[in-house]
């Protein structure tokens, strides 16, 4: 069977943006920024985003497009004769899978709120009132369980119609509204009253709070969001590269699609923040941020029903982009894999991720006395700890490594598929950094994942 590839650049450009641009870009990114002493951290942030994501992106990309297979077969295809770099391949196989075993349930909650902001169950419910409406959801595993078998069924559904017909066409409409949403809702939040207080709070360089937390604790802190905002380290990426022709170097594609992450992390600031400030109301970061303080912003709004509205709209749009992005990882590698046809596995991948989702839905009710973590933790943070704190980072070492030493694919073929085509190259001096300093980094940031973790 002939292997399907994008229309167009644009398609690969905003369907790896939909992979890296997540939830965590709306509810992590804004609140770091603002505690960390805004404009301040956000340079220190696209420091580390062009240090540490662009090589390994970059990795991901070069290995997709070089060898034409998901990561099922990718490594197969370029390691050299006798070794055993495509045993990697389960991890990224797992990674990707435990990663929707718990995204899926978040969307999940983005459909619900979508619906509860539309019908208006939100209007006229102050903070305490909507902190019952999601803790009600959360203790509701039937509820829960129902939002997140929807969004897996319409993200496999997308998948089932192909690269060019489902994953390309759809989430390009997809993106392209994200954005014009987006845009809309912080032009509404900026023109508020008071609102210049958030934007002062989140854009204003504040050197002092540099210093207060810390140099270390900030640098830390920025490396980490910028490591982790990509998704990069266990191929959900590098199977789009496996899809797009080599009229672009890989360097001009990663820059872009950093450029689409990047944008959306600032301007979900832009939405937020002046909002907040203009109700005088503290922002919180992680779930609580969505499903209970902005709610409370948008019923203090005129049009708060239609603004709230919008922007669960949009918020379901990027978890989904993730969702469908990750999905067609999962079902191209099982196809290469098994040589079976996608339309006639996706039923049994669809019954199989509701399965392994459930668990997750179970930790938040019938399972709540599992703290695998310590106490108050929950089968989600579980799964999370898993990839963000394991994968990610190892993958991405067994990445570099694959791609700058002679025990892989090798520097030399690794920069001829990089600088293919036209578009700004790989810089050379990148090659000591990323065979040699990179991996250190990369590093620090899993051993102090682990100790903030454990020991902290």
């Amino acid at each position: 069977m002939e292997r399907e590839s994008f229309s167009s650049r644009l398609g690969f450009i905003l369907i790896s943006a939909g992979c890296a641009i997540g939830l965590g870009n709306v509810w992590r990114f804004p609140f770091v920024t603002g505690q960390y002493g805004g404009a301040s951290f956000v340079l220190i942030y696209l420091c580390f985003l062009l240090l540490l994501g662009l090589p390994i992106m970059v990795a991901e990309f070069a290995v997709g497009r070089a060898s034409r297979r998901s990561p099922a077969k990718s490594f197969d295809t370029l390691e050299p004769k006798g070794t055993k770099w495509h045993l990697f391949k389960y991890v990224t196989i797992a990674g990707n899978i435990i990663l929707m075993m718990f995204y899926t349930t978040v969307s999940g909650w983005m459909l619900y709120f979508l619906y509860k902001m539309a019908v208006g169950d939100l209007s006229g419910l102050d903070a305490q009132g909507i902190k019952s409406v999601f803790g009600a959801l959360l203790q509701d595993p039937a509820t829960m369980a129902g939002n997140m078998a929807i969004i897996i069924m319409l993200c496999f559904g997308v998948c089932y119609l192909g690269v060019r017909n489902g994953v390309e066409r759809i989430t390009k409409i997809m993106m392209a509204f994200l954005i014009v949403l987006m845009v809309v809702l912080a032009a509404n939040s900026m023109l508020l009253p008071g609102s210049e207080a958030g934007l002062k709070y989140y854009l204003y360089p504040d050197f002092s709070k540099i210093a207060e937390h810390g140099v270390r604790e900030v640098i830390f802190a920025a490396m980490g969001q910028a490591f982790f905002t990509l998704s990069i380290g266990m191929g959900s990426l590098s199977i789009f590269g496996s899809y797009i022709g080599k009229e672009q170097k890989l360097t001009n594609e990663a820059l872009w699609i950093m450029f689409l992450d990047t944008f959306v992390a600032i301007v979900a600031g832009l939405i937020i923040f002046p909002a907040c400030f203009s109700f005088g109301i503290q922002p919180d970061a992680g779930p609580n941020l969505l499903f209970i303080t902005l709610p409370n912003v948008f019923n203090a709004m005129n049009g708060g029903r239609i603004w709230g509205t919008l922007f669960f709209l949009f918020m379901l749009f990027a978890a989904m982009s993730t969702v469908i992005a990750v999905f067609e990882m999962i079902i191209s590698s099982i196809c290469e894999l098994t040589g079976g046809d996608r339309r006639r596995l996706i039923p049994f991948a669809v019954i199989g991720m509701i399965l392994l989702s459930l668990p997750c839905v179970f930790g938040f009710n019938i399972w709540s006395g599992f703290e695998p973590l310590g106490k108050g933790t929950c089968v989600l943070d579980l799964e999370d700890f898993l990839v963000s704190n394991n994968i990610l980072p190892l993958g991405s070492l067994i990445f570099l490594a694959f791609c700058t030493t002679r025990y892989g694919w090798g520097w030399n073929k690794f920069i001829e598929e990089v600088d293919t085509g036209k578009g700004i190259g790989f810089p050379k001096w990148m090659r000591f950094y990323a065979t040699y300093i990179l991996p250190l980094i990369v590093l620090y940031i899993f051993f102090n994942g682990y100790y903030a973790m454990f020991f902290k």
